[in-house]
């Protein structure tokens, strides 16, 4: 890593969630020498198994020991230098009876998370924190959790006065969230059309509200080049991920020449982007 290279620090979910969610930015900033650190809040217990080819016993009752490999794996694909598991169970889908248990995440006392995740952003120190959106249109415990707690952190952490054991105040440059925005699904479904291939997004696009990515402050970073590292850390998650399924419908020249961009919406900055910005580091 260049002397001097800025630090990105990513706070997920579960596991697949960095391979789902600006994978193929963080393969392009770890490919330029930016030290890459994740963060993954739970162990991912709650999970289908989606892959045909993994439906077996020996998988289910053994899934968050094959998740955290899958995690190993697919971070290693990407370019993470360091992996930061919390260790929370699952939450798993609202209303389910994975929300009572005492060890998921959405149990977990806030404050006590976010101490723990104040100490790695005071330790790691880096210049840009990704985290989630309000995530109004997948309201997972875990997910809903993670974006209070990207906040949270990136006020905490600058803070003398909170959590004062964990490390010497390190304020973040901005904090980002990866998103996906109707104008990407609308370009990817435009493109499977027009090469008459049946679009994964068919069911979306008519409920789709153009609306979402109003008012919203959205930089769009181009990775064409990296978008098949995304699709190869993706493919690692093989108890999660079909690989005839949804993630590789489209083929991936498709994808590229139609969106060769990951969205990301800027949450909040103490440096804001200049306008017009293509990069999380300005």
């Amino acid at each position: 890593m260049p002397a001097g290279s800025p630090t990105l620090l990513a706070i997920h979910a579960h596991p697949d969630d960095e391979s789902s969610k600006g994978a193929a930015t963080v393969a392009a900033a770890a490919a330029r020498g930016i030290r890459c650190v994740l963060i993954t809040a739970t162990g991912g217990e709650a999970g289908d198994i989606l892959n045909p080819a993994m439906h077996r016993d020996e998988v289910r009752d053994n899934l968050a020991e094959y998740r955290a490999k899958e995690l190993a794996e697919a971070a290693a694909i990407i370019g993470y230098s360091e992996v930061i598991e919390l260790g929370y169970r699952d939450s798993g889908m609202p209303d389910t009876p994975d929300n009572a248990n005492p060890e998921a995440l959405a149990n977990a006392t806030f404050d006590e998370v976010l101490g723990r995740v104040v100490a790695e952003v005071r330790r790691v120190r880096p210049a840009v924190m990704l985290g989630y959106d309000s995530h109004e249109r997948y309201p997972h415990p875990d997910h809903l959790y993670v974006h209070r707690l990207g906040l949270a952190a990136f006020d905490a952490a600058a803070d003398a006065e909170r959590f004062p054991d964990a490390g010497e105040p390190w304020a973040v440059d901005r904090l980002l969230a990866p998103v996906f925005t109707v104008r990407r699904v609308r370009a990817l479904h435009d493109a499977a059309v027009a090469d008459d291939l049946v679009s994964p997004f068919a069911d979306w696009i008519d409920t789709a509200d153009a609306a979402y990515d109003h008012g919203k402050h959205l930089i769009a970073v181009p990775v064409a080049h990296t978008m098949a590292i995304a699709r190869e850390a993706l493919r690692a998650h093989r108890t999660q991920v079909d690989p005839d399924g949804f993630w590789f419908s489209l083929p991936l020249d498709l994808a590229v020449a139609a969106y060769p961009y990951e969205d990301f919406e800027v949450l909040v900055a103490r440096v804001p982007l200049p306008d017009g910005a293509d990069d999380l580091f300005g």
